[in-house]
């Protein structure tokens, strides 16, 4: 399979959800109706039938892991540190640092790392990317939040994130997919059928959304900050992994692709949605997230260069 054959139909359904609510065929409330189908049902449907499916004895390797967290939390540092001494040079807040960090390592794995290594690898690593995701969001975000923590007079919960963690539907939806095989629960055919059906537009819907979102972000004045994190996401990053992965750990060759495609990912527009709540480095990661979006075709096309 040619990188070209990878990338194109991926990239089509990006562009016609950009374009189709760019000329506004689509309204923000249409796009929203789409979105919450694809993330409240289509997507933790796929996501726990794959799980359900999956190997459960190579899908938590520790190994896999460890290739992908430690060189995510070696980046977090570095825009950590990049951001208090470079960006804001005077020293900016323990707050507006790890959100720019947040911003520097959070990948987009569901939307467009997830069609990727479907397209790239095939779904017979479908249980290690979920055992990668699972434990993604929790904690970059808590990490975040314990660097800001010190100013958190808005009310901030911990109670309350632990629960949003918990209860969100992509975590729900991989750990009840995880349980059922675990204690081999069977599913009816009839059963198994319609989850099925509800899955399949999971990816393309998911693609589609990200394109519409796309025509609602802009890029603000501070782009060398925005332009700073998607080089070091989708650069460093995956280098990072590359070489943590093939020259440290070992892994082989169909687990590291694995690792450096997830990473590679471009920045995941929670980020975004924790900076709004934090108020740090707002308009920063929104700008990144378009950047980095636009600028993953091109590093997807390299990384899948260099691995197939």
């Amino acid at each position: 399979m040619t990188i070209i054959s990878i990338i194109f139909p991926l990239l089509s359904m990006v562009l016609l959800g950009y374009w189709v609510t760019h000329f506004q065929f689509f309204s923000k409330a249409q796009i929203s109706g789409i979105s919450k189908f694809a993330f409240n049902l289509s997507i933790p449907v796929f996501l726990f039938l794959n799980m359900y499916r999956a190997p459960l004895e190579t899908s938590f390797d520790i190994k896999v892991l460890a290739a992908f967290y430690l060189p995510v939390l070696g980046v977090y540092l570095c825009g950590f540190l990049l951001s208090r001494y470079l960006i804001d040079r005077r020293g900016g807040s323990n707050a507006s640092s790890g959100v720019f960090a947040l911003g520097c390592s959070y990948s987009n794995t569901i939307l467009v790392g997830l069609p990727v290594i479907i397209a790239a690898l095939g779904e017979q690593m479908m249980g290690n990317v979920f055992a990668i995701i699972t434990f993604h969001s929790a904690l970059l975000f808590a990490l975040t939040f314990i660097l800001a923590s010190k100013r958190s007079a808005d009310g901030f919960s911990w109670r309350n994130f632990t629960g949003s963690i918990l209860f969100n539907p992509v975590v729900l939806s991989i750990s009840a997919g995880l349980l059922c095989n675990a204690i081999t629960l069977p599913i009816h055919q009839d059963l198994l059928a319609t989850l099925t059906l509800i899955s399949e537009p999971a990816l393309a819907c998911a693609l589609f959304v990200l394109g519409a979102n796309l025509s609602f972000y802009r890029v603000a004045d501070d782009w060398y900050a925005s332009l700073l994190a998607s080089i070091v996401k989708l650069l460093l990053l995956p280098a990072m992994v590359y070489l943590f992965g093939k020259y440290l750990l070992y892994l082989d060759h169909q687990q590291v692709s694995l690792v450096v495609l997830m990473s590679a990912s471009p920045l995941g527009v929670n980020a975004y949605l924790i900076a709004s709540q934090l108020k740090q480095q707002q308009s920063t990661l929104g700008s990144a997230v378009v950047l980095s979006t636009l600028l993953s075709v091109f590093s997807f096309s390299f990384w899948l260069w260099i691995l197939l």
